[in-house]
């Protein structure tokens, strides 16, 4: 898709994009000779489009997503589907010196790893540099700043937050609203929020309890897995918007066969019967 995609160039939004697929410029390799534009020279649009089959060839995604608008970030994900990681953190419920990172799951559509304050926090710097995109839900104001600044990293991936793509779409509810709206069943994590995954942490800090981290992790887990398909519900969605919907249609994955932890019950009852009540 992104071969078809002028909107990152400046001085073209969606509606002169439009008009550009409408008059026949269907790619970067168009010719743009017959269309006006009022905002863009022809020869500015050509050398940002050189850049663009250079970017690509090369594999740098971060270029496209600096340049797109956050809506349209999605338009990254078919062409570099194999560099993808999906995250998702989890905190102590404090910003700023006091707030840290509990938890963080990473899955590429393949492989699960988790990463625990107090062991393996660490190894999240090196593993990250594996990929070139980060796939979040709302990580642009959440995710992303508190692990640049908690773990004293900086992330240069491409990012598609799919909160943007998602409420363009009219998607709402937070991420498990829209779990929801595609057909997401939580099962026993149903209910289980970001709130509750602070008390978890502060159950397991206080009991030592390893199935109080299960269920814990199994909840991260499962925000990380359940990006997946709203990524490729969201990329087709998206593309219906426009001429190109046969030919990069993408089917919807299969869940991954096993999933590392499961919910502890008896813990989500324990907690839940301390008058907790889920924040929607």
């Amino acid at each position: 898709m992104l071969k078809h995609t002028f909107c990152h160039v400046p001085g073209i939004g969606l509606k002169t994009e439009r008009r550009l697929w409408d008059n026949g410029v269907l790619d970067w390799d168009s010719p743009l000779g017959h269309v006006r534009l009022k905002r863009a020279s022809a020869e500015a649009i050509r050398t940002l489009l050189d850049t663009s089959r250079e970017k690509l060839a090369l594999g740098e995604p971060a270029f496209f997503s600096e340049l797109l608008p956050p809506k349209e970030s999605w338009r990254i994900f078919p062409d570099f589907r194999d560099s993808i990681a999906y995250i998702d953190i989890e905190t102590n419920g404090y910003m700023g010196p006091y707030g840290y990172i509990t938890a963080i799951s990473l899955y590429d559509g393949k492989r699960i790893r988790y990463y625990v304050k107090g062991e393996n926090l660490d190894d999240f710097m090196e593993d990250i540099m594996e990929y070139k995109v980060l796939v979040t839900y709302n990580g642009k104001c959440f995710d992303i700043p508190f692990i640049e600044s908690h773990l004293g990293i900086k992330l240069p991936h491409a990012h598609i937050d799919l909160l943007y793509v998602l409420r363009d779409l009219g998607f709402r509810g937070g991420l498990k609203g829209c779990e929801k709206m595609i057909g997401i069943d939580r099962g026993g994590l149903d209910g289980v929020d970001g709130y509750f995954a602070v008390l978890l942490w502060k159950e397991y800090r206080k009991s030592r309890n390893p199935k109080v981290m299960e269920t814990l992790l199994a909840y991260n887990i499962q925000d990380v897995v359940n990006l997946e398909p709203l990524m490729v519900t969201a990329h087709n969605m998206k593309l219906e918007q426009t001429p190109f919907c046969q030919g990069y249609r993408i089917e919807l994955p299969a869940p991954p066969l096993e999933l590392p932890f499961k919910p502890d019950l008896e813990t989500i009852q324990k907690i839940r019967a301390r008058g907790y009540s889920a924040h929607a």
